[in-house]
């Protein structure tokens, strides 16, 4: 793939300034609406706005750009990591990102477009998962619930202790804030979904907390509950 030539200040300026337009126009009030009940703020459907990424392809310069640039929402953020390429940026810029994301999907997309492809994933794991902050501690986790999903069967993921991870769960998940809670409900399901010999604990742990057991959960969508998520997940591993 031929690289995108070098623009000017000024042309990435302009670059920037048309593709705030053409979001714009593509803004719903409806959308906005909807997405706000969940803390985000952006009216762009997420079909359109990766149609847009599709065509603009990856440009970490314009991407960096997009970032930086003030806007009324986040959709432009949101843009820039579609476009973005994980190895572009370093530990630092990573971490600061993390902290100024704006919005729960910003958030999200960005540790599963960069973080978790990023050279520097183990590191920021590290640290975001010791954070005090919860939403960035969620990050760590996510990170966490990652190397525990991608690692070989019936193998523990180096630098991973299960047991202590669990331990932590069954002590804190309960009354952690919900960005963090749901982030630990998330590990304690793939621990259970991919280490049959810790699957009975953690189905346990989930009954006895009953963390999202009564989240509402739509037709033919798997529930949240843990104890729930990994008899259908093992479940269906099997009927493979």
């Amino acid at each position: 793939m031929t690289a995108a030539p070098q623009r000017t200040e000024s042309e990435l300026a302009a670059e920037v300034a048309a593709l705030h337009e053409e979001l714009a126009a593509l803004a719903d009030d409806r959308m906005r609406a909807v997405n706000a009940k969940h803390g985000d703020d952006h009216a762009v459907n997420l079909t359109k706005l990766r149609a847009v990424a599709k065509r603009l392809k990856t440009q970490p310069e314009l991407a960096r750009a997009l970032w930086q640039t003030p806007a009324e929402d986040s959709t432009p953020k949101l843009l820039a990591l579609l476009i973005s390429r994980p190895t572009q940026y370093s530990e630092a810029e990573l971490d600061a990102m993390l902290r100024e994301a704006p919005t729960p999907k910003v958030h999200e997309w960005l540790v599963s477009y960069l973080g978790k492809k990023s050279p520097h994933r183990e590191a920021l794991r590290e640290a975001w998962f010791a954070d005090a902050d919860p939403v960035v501690a969620s990050a760590g986790w996510a990170l966490t619930s990652d190397r525990v999903a991608k690692a070989p069967a019936g193998e523990v993921p180096d630098g991973l202790d299960l047991d202590a991870l669990l331990d932590q769960i069954e002590a804190e998940m309960k009354d952690a804030p919900e960005r963090l809670q749901w982030a630990m409900n998330q590990c304690l399901a793939e621990i259970g979904i991919h280490d049959a010999s810790r699957r009975g604990r953690a189905i346990a742990i989930g009954e006895r907390l009953e963390v999202l057991k009564y989240y509402p959960t739509p037709p033919n969508c798997t529930s949240p509950f843990a104890p729930i998520w990994i008899d259908e997940m093992v479940r269906r591993a099997e009927s493979a």
